[in-house]
């Protein structure tokens, strides 16, 4: 953070909405230039350090019926999708699920039955224990005043609600990606068609639909995104909830270990098939590299939680994984000049 005692403008995190312009004229030149130069820092860091979708468009978001319901949403066609395209007739269903009208701890207050507490929700911040940010980098978005819902930074979905999101907004997860080289019994690192080494990762698959995922979930109020990654890895793929006091306090020594370091291949938006035009899913995914095999790898996976089977995956072009996941192992392949 840069103050400028002589002046009233105070330099944030929110660099790129702040012009050289404003800086007060009675500031020195050196002091401008050096504004100046962090600003365009800002700018090119917002625009060039975080990875992207391959397409910034809506595929499974645009699911019909919508996950666990018989809810059909407004069919759209490509070019409808983005809110830039003008398109006054739009008034697709308005669904959200049961189990979120219920009113569970991890669900917003509904604005039509709880309008009173709805209108308290501060969007685009920290709302006490509730990060209403979005993982976006350089980036908010909009809340309509016309019907007071957060509007979906991609565009439209063909559904109005939160369907199974408990936020309005968006949702945070986190995803850890847990790999390892695939071995031979020998110990010898395989290689795959292209010559180069072949990735396995623990993935996941889900009790809702069966498809392979990687073992995430949803971020806590108040909880730390390192916490809850290893929180969900071990409640998912070690089945931690089921495990004796002596199998979990081994379980937690080679996950922390492994833990330690990890590095960031996605933070952003996902398109997930529960998306809805106000309620959305976004994630940080984490990669954990267990290089020897000889952490989390030496241990017996078992599903639990939300998981009805786990197990190494071997890593290629070929594999189909839940909503975003594929990209995110994509991106993880090109870090470890693997196989893909």
């Amino acid at each position: 953070m840069l103050r400028l005692f002589r002046g009233s403008l105070i330099v944030t995190s929110q660099l790129g909405f702040i012009s050289a312009a404003q800086v007060p004229c009675s500031a020195t030149v050196s002091v401008k230039r050096l504004l100046t130069g962090v600003i365009l820092c800002s700018q090119f860091l917002c625009q060039n350090t975080r990875v992207t979708m391959a397409t910034a468009t809506h595929s499974k978001a645009l699911t019909s019926p919508y996950p666990n319901s018989k809810q059909e949403r407004l069919k759209l066609k490509p070019e409808q999708v983005s809110w830039l395209t003008k398109w006054e007739e739009y008034n697709p269903p308005d669904f959200t699920a049961d189990k979120v009208l219920a009113g569970p701890v991890w669900a917003d207050p509904d604005d039509k039955k709880n309008a009173k507490e709805y209108k308290k929700i501060v969007w685009n911040k920290l709302d006490g224990k509730v990060n209403r940010q979005t993982y976006e980098k350089c980036k908010t978005y909009k809340v309509p005043e016309i019907d007071g819902r957060p509007s979906n930074p991609i565009g439209r979905t063909g559904l109005k609600g939160r369907g199974e999101l408990g936020k309005w907004g968006p949702n945070h997860a986190a995803d850890p990606i847990v790999t390892r080289w695939k071995r031979d019994a020998k110990g010898t690192i395989e290689q795959g068609k292209s010559g180069k080494k072949v990735l396995q990762f623990i993935a996941i698959q889900r009790k809702d639909n069966q498809e392979w995922a990687i073992p995430g979930g949803m971020v806590d109020a108040g909880e730390k995104v390192s916490v809850a990654l290893k929180r969900e890895f071990g409640e998912e793929a070690m089945n931690t909830l089921e495990a004796t006091p002596q199998e979990k306090k081994k379980i937690k020594k080679a996950v922390d270990a492994l833990f330690k370091v990890g590095h960031e291949v996605y933070r952003g938006y996902v398109d997930d098939p529960r998306n809805t035009d106000n309620s959305w899913m976004e994630t940080i995914a984490v990669n954990f590299h267990d290089v020897e095999g000889a952490s989390v790898g030496k241990f017996k996976l078992n599903a639990g939680d939300d998981a009805a089977g786990v197990k190494w995956m071997d890593i290629s072009s070929e594999i189909k994984l839940y909503a975003s996941h594929q990209h995110f192992i994509e991106e993880v392949t090109k870090r470890h000049e693997a196989h893909w």
